[in-house]
Protein backbone atom coordinates (compact mmCIF):
# COMPACT_ATOMS: atom_id res chain seq x y z
CA UNK A 1 0.00 0.00 0.00
CA UNK A 2 1.10 3.19 -0.76
CA UNK A 3 2.89 4.75 2.50
CA UNK A 4 1.47 8.42 1.37
CA UNK A 5 -1.94 7.62 1.25
CA UNK A 6 -2.66 8.02 5.34
CA UNK A 7 -1.51 11.17 5.16
CA UNK A 8 -3.50 12.76 1.96
CA UNK A 9 -6.37 11.31 3.56
CA UNK A 10 -6.34 12.88 6.57
CA UNK A 11 -5.57 15.82 4.76
CA UNK A 12 -8.18 15.12 2.21
CA UNK A 13 -11.07 15.01 5.25
CA UNK A 14 -9.85 17.58 7.20
CA UNK A 15 -10.72 19.67 3.97
CA UNK A 16 -14.06 18.39 3.75
CA UNK A 17 -14.41 19.22 7.14
CA UNK A 18 -13.46 22.54 6.94
CA UNK A 19 -15.38 23.06 3.48
CA UNK A 20 -19.09 21.33 4.64
CA UNK A 21 -19.38 21.71 8.24
CA UNK A 22 -21.91 19.10 9.84
CA UNK A 23 -21.77 17.46 6.05
CA UNK A 24 -23.88 14.45 7.00
CA UNK A 25 -26.50 16.26 9.20
CA UNK A 26 -28.07 15.86 12.57
CA UNK A 27 -30.42 12.49 12.00
CA UNK A 28 -27.71 9.32 12.94
CA UNK A 29 -27.33 6.40 10.76
CA UNK A 30 -29.29 3.49 10.75
CA UNK A 31 -26.53 1.70 11.80
CA UNK A 32 -26.02 3.81 15.09
CA UNK A 33 -29.95 3.02 15.71
CA UNK A 34 -28.83 -0.83 15.26
CA UNK A 35 -25.86 -0.38 17.00
CA UNK A 36 -28.16 1.29 19.96
CA UNK A 37 -30.51 -1.85 20.31
CA UNK A 38 -27.54 -4.00 20.58
CA UNK A 39 -25.59 -2.26 23.00
CA UNK A 40 -28.69 -1.87 25.50
CA UNK A 41 -29.97 -5.60 24.85
CA UNK A 42 -26.18 -6.30 26.24
CA UNK A 43 -26.77 -3.75 29.24
CA UNK A 44 -23.85 -1.29 27.69
CA UNK A 45 -23.49 1.70 29.53
CA UNK A 46 -20.26 3.20 27.96
CA UNK A 47 -18.89 2.89 24.39
CA UNK A 48 -16.75 3.91 21.38
CA UNK A 49 -17.10 5.04 18.07
CA UNK A 50 -14.44 5.01 15.80
CA UNK A 51 -14.29 7.88 13.22
CA UNK A 52 -16.66 9.65 15.16
CA UNK A 53 -16.47 12.60 12.42
CA UNK A 54 -19.20 15.20 13.50
CA UNK A 55 -21.09 13.50 15.82
CA UNK A 56 -24.55 12.07 14.19
CA UNK A 57 -24.09 8.71 15.96
CA UNK A 58 -21.90 9.61 18.59
CA UNK A 59 -24.38 12.48 19.95
CA UNK A 60 -27.65 10.56 19.58
CA UNK A 61 -25.61 7.57 21.82
CA UNK A 62 -25.39 10.08 24.30
CA UNK A 63 -29.43 11.85 24.21
CA UNK A 64 -30.34 8.13 25.16
CA UNK A 65 -28.17 8.17 27.96
CA UNK A 66 -25.01 6.68 27.11
CA UNK A 67 -21.37 7.52 28.23
CA UNK A 68 -19.25 8.09 24.70
CA UNK A 69 -15.88 8.11 24.02
CA UNK A 70 -15.66 9.82 20.24
CA UNK A 71 -12.70 8.95 18.32
CA UNK A 72 -11.56 10.93 15.18
CA UNK A 73 -8.57 12.52 13.66
CA UNK A 74 -10.36 15.42 11.88
CA UNK A 75 -9.83 18.21 14.92
CA UNK A 76 -12.36 20.28 13.09
CA UNK A 77 -15.15 17.32 13.26
CA UNK A 78 -14.68 16.62 16.70
CA UNK A 79 -14.67 20.77 17.47
CA UNK A 80 -18.22 20.79 15.49
CA UNK A 81 -18.86 18.02 17.78
CA UNK A 82 -18.34 19.63 20.99
CA UNK A 83 -20.36 22.75 20.25
CA UNK A 84 -23.25 20.51 19.02
CA UNK A 85 -22.78 18.22 22.40
CA UNK A 86 -22.78 22.01 24.43
CA UNK A 87 -26.08 22.94 22.51
CA UNK A 88 -28.05 19.62 23.18
CA UNK A 89 -26.79 19.46 27.10
CA UNK A 90 -24.94 16.23 27.00
CA UNK A 91 -21.62 17.40 26.76
CA UNK A 92 -21.31 15.57 30.23
CA UNK A 93 -21.69 12.49 28.50
CA UNK A 94 -19.45 12.66 25.71
CA UNK A 95 -15.26 13.24 25.53
CA UNK A 96 -13.36 13.37 22.39
CA UNK A 97 -10.21 12.00 21.59
CA UNK A 98 -8.23 13.61 18.49
CA UNK A 99 -6.51 9.95 17.37
CA UNK A 100 -5.54 8.25 14.56
CA UNK A 101 -6.69 4.49 13.47
CA UNK A 102 -3.67 3.24 13.12
CA UNK A 103 -2.04 3.83 16.71
CA UNK A 104 -3.09 3.11 20.14
CA UNK A 105 -6.51 2.99 21.25
CA UNK A 106 -5.89 6.14 24.50
CA UNK A 107 -8.18 3.89 26.77
CA UNK A 108 -7.65 1.22 29.26
CA UNK A 109 -8.34 -2.14 29.03
CA UNK A 110 -11.54 -3.54 29.19
CA UNK A 111 -12.85 0.08 29.91
CA UNK A 112 -16.32 0.18 27.62
CA UNK A 113 -19.46 -1.96 27.25
CA UNK A 114 -19.26 -1.25 23.41
CA UNK A 115 -17.74 -0.44 20.34
CA UNK A 116 -19.49 1.55 16.96
CA UNK A 117 -17.35 2.10 13.67
CA UNK A 118 -19.49 2.80 10.30
CA UNK A 119 -17.38 2.65 7.83
CA UNK A 120 -14.03 3.32 9.43
CA UNK A 121 -12.38 -0.16 9.27
CA UNK A 122 -12.43 0.10 5.55
CA UNK A 123 -10.55 3.60 5.33
CA UNK A 124 -7.46 3.29 3.90
CA UNK A 125 -5.98 0.86 6.08
CA UNK A 126 -3.65 -1.49 4.91
CA UNK A 127 -4.93 -5.58 5.90
CA UNK A 128 -2.32 -5.63 8.36
CA UNK A 129 -3.36 -2.56 10.15
CA UNK A 130 -6.86 -3.76 9.98
CA UNK A 131 -6.32 -7.07 12.34
CA UNK A 132 -4.04 -4.56 14.63
CA UNK A 133 -6.86 -2.44 15.05
CA UNK A 134 -9.33 -4.97 16.28
CA UNK A 135 -6.59 -6.25 18.60
CA UNK A 136 -6.70 -2.84 20.28
CA UNK A 137 -10.80 -2.68 20.18
CA UNK A 138 -10.88 -6.09 21.44
CA UNK A 139 -8.33 -4.58 23.89
CA UNK A 140 -10.66 -2.03 25.33
CA UNK A 141 -14.00 -4.34 25.12
CA UNK A 142 -15.38 -5.67 28.32
CA UNK A 143 -16.14 -8.85 28.14
CA UNK A 144 -19.51 -9.82 26.97
CA UNK A 145 -19.79 -6.41 25.01
CA UNK A 146 -20.42 -6.29 21.92
CA UNK A 147 -18.67 -4.72 18.52
CA UNK A 148 -21.23 -3.21 15.67
CA UNK A 149 -19.12 -2.28 12.59
CA UNK A 150 -20.03 -1.47 8.52
CA UNK A 151 -17.58 -1.56 5.72
CA UNK A 152 -18.33 -1.50 2.00
CA UNK A 153 -16.96 -5.19 0.12
CA UNK A 154 -16.19 -6.55 -3.12
CA UNK A 155 -19.99 -6.50 -4.39
CA UNK A 156 -19.66 -2.10 -4.58
CA UNK A 157 -19.67 -0.88 -7.80
CA UNK A 158 -16.77 1.54 -6.47
CA UNK A 159 -14.51 -1.68 -6.40
CA UNK A 160 -11.82 -2.23 -8.74
CA UNK A 161 -12.41 1.80 -9.94
CA UNK A 162 -10.41 4.88 -10.02
CA UNK A 163 -6.34 4.46 -8.38
CA UNK A 164 -5.58 0.99 -7.13
CA UNK A 165 -3.92 0.95 -4.12
CA UNK A 166 -2.80 -3.04 -3.47
CA UNK A 167 -4.39 -4.77 -0.99
CA UNK A 168 -8.39 -4.39 -2.00
CA UNK A 169 -7.85 -0.50 -1.69
CA UNK A 170 -9.15 1.78 -4.46
CA UNK A 171 -9.21 5.32 -4.61
CA UNK A 172 -12.12 6.80 -6.62
CA UNK A 173 -13.23 11.07 -6.21
CA UNK A 174 -10.35 11.62 -3.95
CA UNK A 175 -11.40 8.65 -0.92
CA UNK A 176 -9.52 5.77 -0.85
CA UNK A 177 -11.73 2.80 0.42
CA UNK A 178 -10.32 -0.74 1.65
CA UNK A 179 -13.27 -3.11 -0.08
CA UNK A 180 -13.85 -6.10 2.14
CA UNK A 181 -14.49 -9.75 1.45
CA UNK A 182 -16.20 -12.16 3.68
CA UNK A 183 -12.56 -14.14 4.14
CA UNK A 184 -11.69 -10.85 5.87
CA UNK A 185 -14.65 -10.38 8.04
CA UNK A 186 -14.43 -14.07 9.39
CA UNK A 187 -10.88 -13.72 10.18
CA UNK A 188 -11.52 -10.23 12.43
CA UNK A 189 -14.22 -12.28 13.77
CA UNK A 190 -11.80 -15.09 15.49
CA UNK A 191 -12.44 -15.45 18.73
CA UNK A 192 -15.68 -13.57 19.51
CA UNK A 193 -19.34 -14.51 18.79
CA UNK A 194 -20.11 -13.56 15.36
CA UNK A 195 -23.39 -12.57 15.47
CA UNK A 196 -24.77 -10.98 12.20
CA UNK A 197 -23.21 -10.16 8.90
CA UNK A 198 -26.34 -8.44 7.37
CA UNK A 199 -25.98 -6.87 4.10
CA UNK A 200 -27.54 -3.33 3.21
CA UNK A 201 -27.26 -0.33 1.11
CA UNK A 202 -26.48 3.69 1.63
CA UNK A 203 -26.67 6.80 0.06
CA UNK A 204 -25.89 7.59 -3.10
CA UNK A 205 -24.70 4.51 -6.18
CA UNK A 206 -25.63 3.51 -3.82
CA UNK A 207 -22.96 2.29 -1.56
CA UNK A 208 -23.20 -1.04 -0.54
CA UNK A 209 -22.16 -2.44 2.75
CA UNK A 210 -21.95 -5.10 5.47
CA UNK A 211 -22.80 -4.14 9.17
CA UNK A 212 -20.89 -6.60 10.86
CA UNK A 213 -22.60 -7.93 14.66
CA UNK A 214 -19.86 -9.48 16.86
CA UNK A 215 -19.72 -9.98 20.27
CA UNK A 216 -16.45 -10.59 22.82
CA UNK A 217 -17.26 -13.96 24.72
CA UNK A 218 -16.95 -13.64 28.73
CA UNK A 219 -13.84 -15.84 28.37
CA UNK A 220 -12.46 -14.07 25.79
CA UNK A 221 -8.56 -13.43 25.63
CA UNK A 222 -7.18 -10.53 24.26
CA UNK A 223 -5.95 -10.49 20.47
CA UNK A 224 -2.02 -10.52 20.51
CA UNK A 225 -1.67 -8.38 17.66
CA UNK A 226 -2.08 -4.49 18.81
CA UNK A 227 -1.84 -1.18 16.70
CA UNK A 228 2.00 -1.20 17.08
CA UNK A 229 2.33 -4.40 15.52
CA UNK A 230 0.58 -2.16 11.99
CA UNK A 231 2.76 -1.92 9.15
CA UNK A 232 2.78 1.66 8.31
CA UNK A 233 2.66 4.61 10.37
CA UNK A 234 0.00 7.24 11.30
CA UNK A 235 -3.24 7.75 9.04
CA UNK A 236 -6.87 8.15 9.30
CA UNK A 237 -9.52 7.31 11.85
CA UNK A 238 -12.23 8.38 9.58
CA UNK A 239 -15.00 6.95 7.45
CA UNK A 240 -16.05 7.87 3.96
CA UNK A 241 -19.68 7.86 4.25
Amino acid sequence: MDTDLGGSQREHWQGVYDRNPHMYGADPSEAARHAQKVFAAHGAREVLELGAGHGRDALWFAVRGLRVHAADFSATALDQLTRTADRQGVAGRVRTHLHDARTPLPLADASVDGVFAHMLLCMALSTAQIHALMGEIDRVLRPGGALVYTVRHTGDAHYGAGTSHGDDIFEHGGFAVHFFDRALVENLATGWDLAEVAPFEEGELPRRLWRVTQVKPASHRVRATTARDSDEPAASSRRSE
